[in-house]
């Protein structure tokens, strides 16, 4: 990861910092995944766990400029310029940290855990519920943009809402592996400055 550019999020008195979130990083996902995974990877500059927060600006990662002129970030966020900055592509400076930021998946409805174990193990919902019985959910208190999938539709045929959990480690040294449609990676960091 060679080169960056950051994307701002504007205050804004009519939009909620937290819509605004989640309508940039919609289409940032969008972005990725017409452009194909594991080239680019996210870091929240602001990312604080203590008080869960992203804070307002989104670096955007990639191997060299190149790869960031084809995403062409400016296309996928052109419906929203108003409320955010985009800046042009610079080099990363020599002397950054590294960071691995990662989705945190927490297992907190068991209905819904019923009911998928009742589609993969070919069970009764009844028998499903079963197994749960006594299931105490994981919550986490990590940063996170609510999000919408558009790829896994509801049972009502509206689109999926959940929230996409963002947790951060530090490192001293790179380390190499692929980002996926958010941005995001369990294996690859990305500099920290």
């Amino acid at each position: 990861m060679q080169h960056y550019l950051d994307i701002t999020l504007l205050p804004n008195d009519e939009i909620g910092h937290y819509f605004l979130w989640s309508k940039i990083y919609q289409q940032m996902h969008l972005a990725l995944v017409e452009f194909g995974r594991g080239q680019v990877g996210f870091a929240f500059p602001e990312y604080s766990s203590g008080q869960p927060r992203l804070g307002r600006k989104l670096r955007v990662f990639a191997s060299s400029a190149d790869v960031l002129t084809q995403l062409n970030v400016s296309k996928w966020l052109s419906r929203l310029m108003d409320y955010c900055h985009v800046t042009s592509i610079r080099a990363v400076p020599e002397h950054a940290q590294y960071a691995l930021f990662t989705r945190k998946q927490c297992e907190s409805n068991p209905e819904r855990l019923a009911r998928r174990r009742a589609k993969r193990k070919g069970v009764t919902l009844e028998q499903a519920r079963e197994h749960f019985a006594g299931f105490e959910g994981e919550f986490t208190k990590l940063p996170f943009v609510d999000f919408e999938s558009l790829s896994s539709p509801a049972a009502d045929n509206n689109n999926h809402r959940f929230k996409l959990f963002i947790g951060r480690q530090l490192f001293k040294a790179p380390k190499k592996g692929d980002f996926n449609c958010y941005g995001l990676s369990q294996t690859a960091t990305v500099p920290w400055f």
